[in-house]
């Protein structure tokens, strides 16, 4: 009995004091999801509208919390490494993650699936085949980048004859969306009888797109267009093609319609572009990220796929 008593009063000290395991169960789940969001480049305006999409997202929910991080430039494979790595040792429930590459951070995706955290993949799909040698299912939510750059080219191609050479000015080659963009160019130019001489890598960004469209027009000076993997490489062509004196010669089109290519288009200097909603791109895997939260669906079940808008945009 006196046993009994004992343990009665150490009970109604741990309900005055609120330290019962039942308790703190109660109050973690009533704890607001945190969702990380690590995004490649934020010199990239790309990705600067996708961070704006997101906090205004959040802002307007405000179901949960919202980290957002970015990468130095569009090859910073480590910086976007150790940005994981921080959001696992803060324990965020949530990653929406668009890797710098779609081989190289599978691995620390692995340590964050097994801490139990939820990966979802937005704008660069990774690899299918580093996936499965990992084990994992990390669901893709976006655009088939394929069809939108099919679209760009199919557009271009009704402007030039058969026979007529273009360059496609690629973005980082290890990443799966620029390698599909590559393909949907090159689909609609072999539809169209049209020459791809050249396939160069201007790693997303400005300066880079200026430095390899300047080369493929000094290479082949009869070149008709040049099709850029996204809107920075496009402006970076622009400049080139005006350098080279053939501003009215060489064709133009990107992928991403970003702010800054708008007057481009409008001018004629830039022919046609992708909308892929960059602004709704990261809040798409957001919302996929906190509904499997919510539901407490396990990695593995989430959807291999989701797929999001794509459209032609010209002048």
């Amino acid at each position: 009995m006196t046993q009994r008593r004992h343990t009665l009063k150490l009970l109604a000290v741990a309900v005055t004091l609120g330290v019962l395991p039942m308790q703190h169960a109660i109050a973690a789940t009533t704890e607001k999801p945190k969702v990380a969001l690590v995004m490649k480049s934020l010199a990239n305006e790309f990705f600067r509208t996708m961070e704006d999409g997101a906090k205004a997202h959040q802002k307007q929910n405000a179901t949960y919390d919202l980290v957002a991080n970015g990468i130095k430039d569009e090859t910073d494979t480590a910086g976007q490494i150790k940005i994981v790595e921080q959001m696992i040792a803060q324990r965020v429930n949530v990653i929406v993650i668009a890797p710098v590459d779609s081989k190289a951070l599978v691995p620390v995706m692995k340590t964050a699936i097994d801490k139990g955290i939820l990966v979802v993949n937005i704008d660069n799909q990774f690899d299918v085949a580093a996936l499965k040698e990992k084990g994992l299912s990390i669901p893709f939510v976006g655009p088939d980048n394929r069809v939108g750059a099919q679209l760009v080219g199919s557009h271009l191609a009704k402007q030039l004859k058969a026979g007529d050479k273009v360059g496609v000015i690629e973005g980082t080659s290890t990443t799966f969306n620029a390698q599909q963009r590559t393909l949907g160019f090159q689909d609609a130019m072999k539809a169209a009888g049209v020459q791809v001489v050249a396939v160069q890598s201007g790693h997303w960004e400005i300066g880079k797109g200026n430095t390899v469209a300047s080369a493929m027009l000094r290479e082949y000076p009869d070149l008709k267009a040049l099709l850029c993997g996204n809107d920075n490489m496009a402006l970076g062509a622009v400049a080139a093609v005006k350098s080279a004196g053939k501003a009215d010669a060489v064709k133009i089109v990107g992928y991403d319609n970003i702010m800054a290519i708008k007057p481009m288009l409008t001018a004629g200097r830039v022919d046609a572009t992708a909308e892929q909603y960059a602004a709704k791109q990261a809040v798409f895997g957001i919302e996929t990220g906190l509904k499997a939260f919510a539901d407490k669906t396990p990695q593995a079940a989430l959807p291999a796929h989701v797929k999001t808008p794509v459209e032609l945009v010209t002048k």
